[in-house]
């Protein structure tokens, strides 16, 4: 490779790794986005238990995944476990701490979300002779998740960017495909460039997507 390499040239050589890294940033943020959702449901009930050490325990834990960067909680999982006897794979270490730090943001989009559903639903099912439960889960969750959800595909974007830092434990990701092909022609602004195209390749059309429902839901309210 010399400098004088046509640009398209230099993009074709290298985009075969990073479509694969890419293809390994998707497969991470898909499994902590599946492991990230249902856990921010349960700490968000947690939240709003009523059992006073429910709710602050689940607040503590939200709080803590909230409040450190997701780059913090990577390095105790990989790094911090181990001296606890718990060896993990860099893969799985990245799921983990991905899955918590999203799960804690969820929760709090959950929380806002149920909360914004009019108490007099509660009300209305309990008039109806339904059980709490079943008035939570028919009448109260599918409406807060008409206001969350363009919330929940926005996080799930960023979740998606924050696999990048997965690069730092070795994970063959995109961000670790472009180091690696940058650290072997020295063109890391070519090699940065592409990997921020092959980025955008999924975050532009998820924002698209996120926008065009957010207009669909308020038009149905």
């Amino acid at each position: 490779m010399t400098p004088q390499e046509p640009l398209l040239q230099f993009w074709a050589e290298g985009l075969p790794n990073m479509l694969h890294g890419l293809q390994v940033s998707v497969a991470l943020a898909g499994v902590s986005m599946i492991i990230g959702l249902p856990l921010g449901l349960i700490f968000c009930m947690m939240v709003m238990s009523r059992n006073r050490f429910v709710s602050v325990l689940g607040l503590v834990i939200v709080e803590i995944g909230r409040g450190m960067p997701a780059l913090i909680i990577l390095y105790l999982v990989y790094f911090g476990l181990p001296s606890f006897g718990v060896l993990l794979d860099s893969f799985p270490s990245a799921i983990i701490a991905l899955a918590w730090n999203y799960s804690c943001y969820c929760s709090e989009i959950f929380r806002a979300g149920i909360q914004a559903v009019p108490h007099g639903q509660n009300e209305a099912g309990d008039a109806l002779g339904l059980d709490g439960n079943v008035t939570f889960l028919y009448v109260i969750l599918p409406q807060a998740f008409r206001s969350i959800i363009p919330a929940l595909l926005g996080q799930t974007i960023l979740l998606f960017q924050d696999t990048s830092l997965a690069y730092t434990v070795a994970v063959p990701e995109l961000m670790k495909e472009a180091y690696t092909y940058g650290s072997t022609t020295f063109q890391y602004l070519r090699v940065f460039v592409l990997a921020g195209l092959c980025y955008a390749v999924i975050t532009l059309p998820a924002s698209w997507i996120t926008r065009w429902l957010e207009r669909r839901l308020a038009l149905s309210y």
